[in-house]
Parts: structure tokens; sequence; C-alpha cells
């Protein structure tokens, strides 16, 4: 499991695209720059979509963990 410093969690379970992605940008947002938001999904499309957002607005993907249906997130504010 991954150990991270997560300053805000926030839970997409259930959600269908493009909700995730359009959630967690508003989650980024309220995250300080170099702090980590942890994002649990269960739409399988987050897999290409949130890489495109990091490249998209320059956030980084820290890690990705596969807990049975749940797909974790932990992304990096950095801009």
């Amino acid at each position: 499991m991954a150990d991270h410093q997560v300053a805000k969690e926030f839970d997409a379970s259930g959600l269908r695209c493009p909700m995730p992605i359009l959630q967690t940008k508003k989650q980024m947002k309220t995250i300080e720059i170099g702090e980590i938001l942890k994002v649990t999904a269960t739409d399988i499309g987050t897999k290409k979509d949130f890489p495109a957002f990091a490249k998209r607005t320059g956030n980084e993907i820290v890690e990705l963990v596969e807990e049975g249906d749940k797909l974790i997130w932990y992304l990096k504010r950095t801009k």
C-alpha cells in the first residue's frame, strides 16, 4: 500500500466518465502546490483520463494502486 502524505481524499467511486476527472480537477484546486490528493475511483476510464489530465495540467501522478475494482490515484499538485 502506498505511504504518501495525503492532504485530502476524494471518493469518486460509482461516478462515470467524465465526472471523476471533472470532480478531481475541482478538488485539485483546494490543495496547495506540492500536496497530494488521493482519489478513489471505480471507473476504468480513469486509467486513460487521469494520465491525460496530468499531462495537460502539469500535475503529477505519484502512484496508482489497484485494489479489486477500485483504482486509487495519488495526484500531486505542481501548479
